[in-house]
């Protein structure tokens, strides 16, 4: 949902262009509606007509903002105008969690339609990626890897192809996808329309997308990394061997009812999700060496309340759809400012509010620095007057605008208007 600045008292303000406005097809338009959203984000705004009009597209928009929506329901609409038969649409996804979250998103927006949609990753068996790849489902929604299984094996067909979206086309660089997708992109029909989405546009993704594309638009929603309106941002210095003991500080306070950990490593995440637990909290880890079996169920205990804690590796700070987290503690210090402004995008989503704390190591200041830097702001240093963060190890000077923090207990909230129960679109 897009944001609205307050009018005046005599002043009347037009509403934004709603989704009826976007020629969409009626039953769409009603999943929308049931939903609860009638406005769409800047770039849901953007991308929707040209993805309509059947161009080829370059969209870069932060994390939030809706862009599985923003290729979802075009592509529908598309879908349900055409001939129907055989697997037309192709969504590749760097993550397993990601993939089920368009899925997710498509059952929500697609069930007054008749389509059909099926996830292909890793970590479970063939059997049912077999037969939606086979029976031609109207929609695949895949990771790299275990696609180039299947399509090795006979199984996947897209000889029917007409769309080719790379979602989160930014980590799939990251995480070292360039091969394969090439691999698959190589077996797929030539004549088609192709959709690239992603956070942040490195050069090799604009190479990619010339050499794949044909005249693409591209359109630009908040390229620079920002954090979310909403966020309230601190920094906590403190002794390396200390951090955890301060995190098991804040997270009893009373305020923290959902929080999501982010470690810089998997064995970390492990250890730490151990520690926590061994002191009473009830904790959910998620990494890349956990099963498939064991992420959703690590999910699902932490979005239904089971779990107050989700540990997790940075596999968490992209797209995933998590609704009501009160904070997000950087036990270590993101490596880049996107990466960071994708972690505390977890909370404070949909015009929610949140809270966000980097627990940073006098080592880790450098690092800390550069984001800040790239941030354009400097982030409050805070301290609990009731914890020992570790005197030997030298804190460097607050800067002009920092203060003691006011304990969690009395919550970073209060005076502010609670946490909103809201979904993302």
């Amino acid at each position: 949902m897009t944001t609205e600045k307050e009018p005046e008292d005599d002043e009347i303000v037009p509403l934004p262009p709603g989704f009826d406005t976007l020629a969409l097809h009626p039953a769409l338009l009603k999943a929308v509606q049931e939903l609860g959203f009638t406005h769409p984000t800047p770039i849901q705004t953007k991308a929707i007509p040209i993805v309509l009009d059947g161009r080829d597209l370059v969209g870069c928009a932060q994390t939030g903002t809706g862009k599985t929506a923003a290729f979802l329901l075009p592509v529908m609409h598309r879908l349900m105008a055409g001939q129907k038969g055989g697997t037309r649409v192709l969504v590749l996804e760097p993550t397993r969690e990601l993939a089920a979250q368009v899925e997710e998103d498509f059952r929500d927006l697609g069930k007054h339609s008749h389509l059909k949609c099926a996830t292909v990753y890793g970590g479970v068996g063939f059997g049912n990626q077999t037969t939606a790849l086979r029976q031609g489902f109207d929609i695949i929604v895949a990771t790299p890897g275990r696609l180039l299984d299947h399509m090795e094996r006979g199984n996947a067909r897209f000889d029917k192809l007409t769309v080719l979206v790379l979602d989160e086309a930014d980590r799939m660089m990251d995480m070292g996808f360039l091969p394969d997708l090439r691999r698959i992109i190589h077996k797929l029909p030539r004549v088609r329309q192709t959709l690239f989405f992603s956070a942040t546009m490195p050069a090799e993704i604009e190479r990619l997308s010339r050499e794949i594309s044909k005249d693409a638009i591209q359109i630009d929603v908040g390229r620079r990394p920002l954090p979310a309106t909403g966020i309230t941002a601190a920094v906590y210095p403190v002794a390396q061997n200390r951090k955890t003991s301060l995190l098991t500080l804040l997270l009893r306070s009373p305020n923290m009812n959902s929080v999501l950990v982010f470690t810089r490593t998997k064995h970390r995440a492990e250890r730490l999700g151990e520690q926590l637990q061994s002191r009473g909290f009830s904790v959910a880890v998620i990494h890349g060496n956990r099963s498939q079996g064991q992420r959703e169920q690590a999910l699902d205990a932490f979005k239904h309340g089971k779990a107050m804690v989700l540990v997790a590796t940075d596999i968490a700070a992209r797209g995933l759809d998590i609704e009501d987290i009160s904070h997000v503690i950087n036990y270590d210090v993101p490596n880049t400012a996107e990466d960071y402004v994708h972690r505390i995008g977890r909370t404070g989503r949909a015009q929610a509010v949140g809270d966000a704390f980097t627990l940073v190591a006098y080592e880790e200041e450098a690092a800390m620095s550069e984001i800040e830097k790239s941030l354009g702001q400097t982030l409050p240093r805070v301290t609990r007057p009731d914890f020992d963060y570790g005197t030997y190890v030298p804190l460097p000077p607050p800067p002009p605008q920092s203060t003691t923090a006011t304990p969690p207990s009395q919550g970073m909230h209060s005076n502010r208007k609670p946490l909103v129960r809201r979904r993302r679109l």
